[in-house]
């Protein structure tokens, strides 16, 4: 990058799978600011998340390492205080490096290398329920509320998100961005559920005219068995249609409601004279099923699951309308942010820098993207490796998954049983295995579960003396 180091505007979403919104090709959502940032930057087609879910995603992201090398489990696994993060790489090298809005800290520490928290992490300040693996995948006791509760309204999240974008336009006017280079993270957490969004937003989705999930006739009965216990433990039934129409119009509503806000963010710099000194970012921590494969939420590795949308915008325009198709994943993008600022280059990065696609100066890439689970919906281990036109997904103690993406972009045809594909799978299955070892990872996974579970009972058990002793 250029001596004169640019400013850094990134913007991160919850639960926006990329295939619901303009530049990615869905007919009906409406992106107009996601559309300029294609036009005007990069998007790369297959970026994944490096776990699908809130919390591990955003430590995976925040340290550029796999989530079992750094015990990012689950939502109720923070990240160890002494972990270096990327805002610690950028104030390092000069930056003045703010957040506004959720990146999802567990724990006391709630700023990890950032200077100050703008405005409020609403889902950091909930509590999440331990996850016990010893207790399996039992049934949700009723479906899932999410379609129930889509329509128009306003929640605590809405209020939550208008107040992140409402500090950080304030801290993008503030005359002391002039004084040395900034990095600004927005994180919304718009698209994710509740499914209410504002009436205008709401009236844009007229409910006769969503689409309905992609389900081919007995798909649902000879799915994956991981699929079919985690839709059973989530309350997934099959909801009736007029269901199915509301909650992904409720989806789609929440969208333009988020594409606002990133319109409102580069107008600002734009009328701060900003905007040709600032590299600007837009991606997400995992995506949402909204209703494919009969799936709601996140937590697998379908591509509604798993991919997220990655779009980079530069001042120079060098790379304006280009498209990456290579396979790349959010480590890669922490790796981009220090190479972008000059930092320190990290040995323990999983991922690489993706200036080279930038700069058009790429001559070899790894091609692939590693992902897992070790969270609720599951009884043990996940993990999934994409590379090149394939996807390879492991499950320990199931039958493995194996689909050519490029001919079969709705997952539906397994080829792991198929001779012709064995050596495919075993070549796929060695380079997930390499470094990753589910047995060693699971006896991890549940030695951290019990002690959280024990201290969280022995906690509970002396408040509760407390109290009858004050009575």
């Amino acid at each position: 990058m250029p001596e004169n180091r640019p400013n850094i505007l990134l913007i991160m979403s919850d639960e926006h799978a990329p295939m619901f919104s303009g530049p990615y090709g869905h007919p009906l959502v409406q992106t107009p600011h996601m559309d300029r940032l294609a036009k005007d930057g990069i998007t790369f087609t297959n970026a994944y998340c490096n776990s699908p879910l809130c919390m591990p995603s955003r430590m995976s992201f925040m340290t550029g390492r796999y989530i079992h090398k750094i015990g990012a489990w689950d939502n109720a696994a923070p990240l160890r205080p002494d972990a270096v993060t990327w805002a610690h790489l950028l104030r390092d090298v000069g930056y003045d490096v703010v957040l506004s809005g959720k990146q999802h800290f567990g724990g006391l520490d709630q700023l990890h290398g950032f200077r100050e928290q703008l405005a409020r992490d609403l889902h950091a300040e909930k509590k999440h329920g331990l996850t016990d693996w010893d207790n399996g995948t039992p049934a949700a006791a009723r479906p899932w509320g999410g379609p129930a509760q889509a329509g128009p309204g306003t929640t605590e999240e809405i209020r939550v998100d208008d107040l992140a974008e409402t500090e950080a336009i304030e801290y993008l006017r503030d005359p002391e961005r002039k004084e040395q280079p900034w990095v600004l993270n927005v994180s919304f957490i718009a698209p994710h559920f509740p499914l209410v969004v504002p009436q205008r937003f709401w009236d844009l989705y007229p409910l006769d005219q969503i689409d309905l999930p992609n389900i081919p006739q007995g798909h649902l009965e000879n799915q994956h068995p991981v699929y079919k216990r985690m839709r059973r433990m989530f309350g997934c039934v099959e909801f009736p249609e007029d269901l199915v129409r509301r909650a992904r119009a409720g989806y789609y509503g929440l969208i333009t409601y988020l594409d606002e806000k990133i319109g409102k963010l580069l107008q600002t710099l734009d009328e701060t004279n900003q905007l040709e000194n600032t590299v600007v970012i837009y991606t997400s921590d995992h995506g949402e099923m909204n209703g494919e494969h009969g799936m709601w939420r996140k937590s697998n590795f379908y591509e509604a699951s798993s991919r997220v949308p990655l779009q980079i915008m530069f001042p120079d325009k060098l790379s304006a309308g280009k498209r990456i198709d290579e396979v790349v994943s959010l480590v890669d993008l922490t790796a981009t942010l220090v190479d972008i600022a000059g930092g320190r280059s990290q040995e323990q990065f999983d991922g690489d820098t993706l200036l080279p696609f930038i700069q058009d100066t790429k001559t070899d890439w790894k091609d692939y993207a590693f992902s897992e689970y070790l969270a609720h919906g599951v009884q043990r281990p996940m993990a999934m490796l994409r590379k090149g036109k394939y996807k390879y997904n492991y499950s320990l103690g199931d039958a493995p998954e194996l689909y050519d993406i490029s001919e079969d972009p709705g997952e539906f045809h397994n080829l792991a049983n198929e001779p012709k594909y064995q050596a495919i799978c075993r070549d796929l299955e060695t380079q997930l295995l390499a470094e990753w070892d589910p047995v060693e990872i699971e006896k991890q996974v549940r030695e951290s579960q019990k002690a959280r579970i024990l201290i969280e009972k022995v906690t509970k058990g002396q408040w509760r003396r407390r109290e009858q002793s004050n009575t």
